[in-house]
């Protein structure tokens, strides 16, 4: 028995650090007790997603090495890259809101008087390892010290490219607090954060923050850091209240119904940060195509274009097959469609989602292989259009609702297409 454990603890000393720590002890116990933790894993809502790639490997491979399609996976130039500083963001935004891309999922938001920063990622690769996995595209906008103080860093769920190791490591030595998915609290102790910072919730749970409240709402997609993946930590989108405005971010997710009842409950929002890239057809119930996050993204409005989306979780990491200039192509083309407004700075770019006006320069086109035919145009949607647009969605969304008209079933979770022109 004693060879037995001093094996098993020989092969933990052997676990590389930024697997991180499985969860024990009353965290464990906790996890057990969560009405979405079942048969041993934490359970998606709209029913089981598929986690692995589904078809053939001889089908993805056909689409993984095509010679005509690789080269536009990655930009062609440079990516541009805002200089931010730190006189950027030390004078209060003027609206009181104020969203700072920083690449990725990555973002900082400054809300009322308070600062949180989601899914930090300032490592060279979204990897285990030093020397392979998805490396950068682009350099970060500033050092990770020159961001000053952060009130609290907000973890969606624990893959390498939203939990990153030497972030969290480099975290560690100031006072931020850290609220993270039911779970995820294992990694971080044993980086050296302390029990005391860490705020770990499940679905529907929420804390305080300053004169903040956070809550961990429901995302459709998995977990796992190490060689095998348990369902074992939960994966979350997050709504963040203060006393003027509301964000949202969406972490990783595939569409599902219940984005419609976290914006009854905690919308509408001044801005979503919503995933739009590393998404495929081999894939479809994990990540959102730009079409897809715009429904999302209405659906948490109540169904009518309100506040700014920003897409995130594209440009910095090439982690799909797709071009990798089409989710922020696509984003703007669903936000012509519905009357949305879409902000798309550089990364590093701070703006004010309820300011006039918000970055809509395509600016990836200047860095990216065009596509087939080019371009399309890109001029400015006058008031009037923007009306129609915003109409024609209302309509469609009534449409949607009405059993008596064709199309998917409430609740079925099956996504309607925007028009993409």
């Amino acid at each position: 028995m004693s060879g037995s454990r001093s094996l098993s603890s020989g092969l933990r000393a052997l676990r590389p650090e930024a697997f991180g720590a499985d969860p024990s002890g009353e965290r464990l116990a906790r996890i057990r007790r969560s009405p979405h933790f079942k048969d041993g894993v934490f359970q998606n809502p709209g029913g089981t997603a598929r986690t692995r790639p589904s078809g053939s490997t001889v089908d993805f491979a056909k689409v993984f090495f095509d010679k005509e399609q690789r080269p536009r996976r990655a930009p062609e130039g440079n990516v541009p890259v805002h200089p931010t500083t730190l006189a950027d963001i030390a004078r209060p935004p003027a609206t009181g809101l104020r969203l700072t891309w920083m690449g990725h999922s990555s973002v900082l938001a400054e809300i009322d008087g308070q600062r949180v920063l989601f899914d930090p990622v300032w490592g060279e690769r979204c990897s285990p390892f030093s020397f392979v996995g998805p490396k950068r595209l682009h350099p970060v906008p500033l050092p990770l010290a020159a961001l000053g103080p952060v009130d609290v860093v907000v973890i969606s769920h624990d893959h390498y490219d939203h939990l990153d190791l030497p972030t969290i490591k480099a975290l560690v030595g100031t006072d931020t607090l850290f609220a993270v998915p039911l779970g995820v609290g294992a990694h971080l102790e044993r980086w050296g954060v302390s029990p005391d910072r860490l705020r770990e919730l499940d679905w529907h749970e929420a804390t305080k923050v300053g004169g903040l409240t956070l809550t961990a709402t429901p995302a459709r997609h998995f977990c796992g850091r190490g060689l095998r993946n348990t369902q074992h930590t939960l994966w979350a989108s997050w709504s963040v209240a203060g006393p003027e405005h509301r964000i949202f971010h969406s972490g990783d997710t595939g569409y599902f119904d219940g984005f419609k009842e976290i914006g009854a409950e905690h919308g509408p929002f001044d801005a979503t940060m919503i995933q739009i890239g590393a998404y495929s057809d081999f894939w479809p119930d994990i990540h959102m195509t730009p079409e897809e996050g715009m429904r999302a993204h209405l659906d948490l409005q109540g169904g009518r274009p309100h506040g700014v989306m920003l897409p995130i979780h594209w440009a910095t990491f090439n982690l799909a097959t797709h071009p990798w200039a089409e989710p922020g192509e696509g984003t703007l083309a669903a936000g012509r469609a519905t009357g949305t407004r879409v902000a798309v700075p550089v990364p590093g770019e701070p703006f004010e989602p309820t300011a006039e006006t918000v970055p809509t320069n395509p600016w990836w086109r200047a860095v990216a292989l065009a596509p087939t035919g080019g371009w399309p145009a890109t001029d400015a949607l006058t008031e009037t259009a923007i009306k129609t647009s915003a109409d024609a969605a209302t309509k469609a969304q009534a449409d949607a609702n009405d059993p008596a008209r064709n199309g998917p079933a409430e609740g079925t979770g099956e996504p309607e297409r925007v028009p993409a022109g």
